[in-house]
């Protein structure tokens, strides 16, 4: 073919050319110009991050005919006929596809034999790990202790599944990730000599993409410029790596950071709709946190930053955002995704994770500590004076006030929410059942007119709630959860919009008695054994409120079949 792939053409042929590896070239430099040349090295590190590349480079070093140099002069016979592979003294092995005992014999058997070309023969075994136990065997004597003309180099992208007589045989050197940094400068360099085009945010997305290797980087690359038109654009960049921009993030987060539920999912229905990957798509929205987390505990570490690029608006959204608010978007996106992992569904589980980010408490802890604290500063102020007292002689007479004192708080912290039940009974009373159909009738309505009066989070409290019993003065609502009611009935601005939106709604003005659900069995028993002599009464309850083994029966033989008898 006469076109070849970016990462063949621009392989590194020179130790310089090796990014972001300087730990491991200068040490080989050193070695080369001081001819302490070990028989042995293992390359060991993720995969694209240069471990062939350097072990070539390394065998053309060794038997340049200008040695001891620092860098091959790539000029000679021997560094042409090591680059072109025309040399045979040069052996790479892969030992994915040789990795039985009797290919490891043969090279045993054959090291012993002199090179023909240049001075060193130099062994490269690729993916050495992929040998089976009894090849490392055969290995161990000869890695040891080979001829002094033959270096063997292994490399390798798991090193924990090699034995440790072979790696203690070995100098070994750790290849690192590449940064995206370094990425984004040899790939600058590339477009720089090939003449092409492209954006630098669009660089910035392939290297966070290629994850640290420069193979990968290049390829991307490759791809990305023949999907361009003239200019490798942000958008063919997100296009080729499968990845979401930071502006869609961003404003995905102002979404749920503003609680907005139905904006949030509206975003993630147009990226659905563009084809992009749920799993892909929330691997980076819990980075893009997992970044904000760290920006904001260290802002100066750019380069540990996985997923973002700091522009004007993530970091005006990180100001706004507490660190324990971000601690919980991450709980629930994570668990999101480990539960997408086992699903043919996962959009179902992703819409659910954007809803439940939406309905998180702002900030609670926060919010908390700072109603806290004046409390704590009068608590403080209120010892200190009664200690200038104590001081001065000015004395109660007795302790009574000081337990009269201590036994406020006690009432008040007590424990549950009692049901008015004298109220409710009065209700009962003259409780009627078209009064509460009528009411049922308008309940879905009087929420919604709730939401337009800006009280969204008090209607919040009556979607768990239903009328059970209704008079033409009041009406009973039983609250799933006691907190819930209390909530309500301790709020007199919430009762007066809700008693007038019944005046609209029903052209009488009703009193909310608000029961929790346990209390309510309980005061509806009392009241039906006071009041067996009237029929009225009972068919005034809500017909959700019968006995379970009725409701039961309804539901097995229908209502036109049951008669239900005192």
């Amino acid at each position: 073919m006469s076109y070849q792939a970016l990462y063949r053409v621009w392989r590194p042929q020179q130790f310089i050319d090796v990014v972001g590896q300087e730990h491991v070239t200068k040490t080989l430099q050193n070695a080369l110009l001081q001819e302490k040349i070990s028989h042995a090295y293992l390359f060991s590190g993720p995969r694209g991050t240069g471990k062939t590349s350097a072990a070539k480079i390394l065998a053309k070093a060794v038997n340049c005919e200008k040695a001891p140099v620092t860098e091959p002069c790539n000029e000679c016979s021997a560094c042409r006929g090591i680059t072109d592979g025309s040399i045979p003294d040069v052996i790479e092995i892969d030992a994915a596809s040789n990795n039985g005992v009797e290919e490891i014999r043969d090279i045993r058997d054959k090291v012993k034999y002199a090179p023909n070309a240049v001075k060193y023969k130099v062994y490269i075994v690729d993916e050495v790990h992929m040998l089976s136990i009894g090849a490392f065997n055969a290995l161990l004597k000869t890695l040891e202790e080979p001829p002094k003309h033959v270096i063997f180099i292994l490399a390798t992208t798991e090193p924990h599944k090699i034995p440790l007589t072979i790696i203690s045989r070995c100098q070994r050197f750790d290849f690192k990730r590449i940064t995206a940094q370094a990425i984004v400068g040899r790939m600058k360099l590339i477009l720089d000599e090939t003449g092409a085009e492209c954006d630098g945010q669009a660089l910035q997305i392939i290297a966070r993409a290629a994850e640290g290797g420069m193979r990968d980087a290049l390829s991307l690359l490759d791809q990305a410029i023949s999907f361009s038109q003239d200019k490798v654009t942000e958008e063919d960049a997100l296009s080729i790596t499968g990845a979401v921009s930071q502006g869609f993030l961003n404003k995905l987060a102002k979404a749920i950071r503003a609680r907005d539920a139905a904006s949030g999912l509206e975003y993630l229905e147009e990226l659905l709709f563009q084809g992009k990957d749920p799993s892909r798509f929330i691997e980076d929205f819990i980075l893009f946190y997992r970044d904000m987390l760290l920006y904001k505990a260290a802002p100066r570490l750019e380069e540990s930053m996985e997923r973002v690029m700091l522009d004007e608006e993530f970091q005006q959204i990180s100001k706004e955002m507490e660190p324990e608010e971000l601690y919980e978007l991450i709980e629930v996106l994570n668990k999101a995704q480990q539960e997408m992992r086992w699903t043919n569904h996962p959009r179902i589980f992703l819409e659910v994770a954007i809803v439940k980010l939406c309905q998180l408490e702002k900030s609670g802890k926060p919010a908390q500590s700072a109603d806290i604290n004046p409390l704590m500063q009068k608590i403080e102020q209120l010892q200190q004076e009664l200690g200038e007292l104590k001081k001065n002689g000015i004395m109660a007479k007795d302790d009574s006030a000081a337990a009269a004192v201590q036994k406020k708080p006690q009432r008040i912290s007590r424990k549950g929410f009692q049901a008015p039940i004298g109220k409710v009974n009065e209700v009962l009373k003259n409780a009627t059942k078209n009064d509460l159909i009528a009411v049922k009738s308008r309940w879905g309505e009087m929420l919604d007119r709730l939401v337009h009066n800006q009280m969204r989070s008090q209607a919040a409290l009556l979607n768990e709630a239903e009328p059970v019993a209704a008079s033409e003065t009041a009406l009973i609502v039983k609250f799933k959860y006691e907190i819930h009611c209390q909530m309500a009935m301790e709020n007199s601005k919430f009762l007066e919009i809700l008693a007038n939106v019944f005046l609209e709604l029903l052209g009488k003005k009703l009193q909310l008695v608000g029961i929790p659900d346990d209390q309510w069995q309980k005061v509806r028993e009392d009241f039906l054994h006071n009041q067996r002599d009237g029929d009225d009464t009972e068919k005034s309850f809500s017909k959700g409120e019968e006995e379970p083994h009725v409701a039961e029966a309804v539901k097995l033989f229908g209502p036109d079949l049951i008669e239900i008898k005192e």
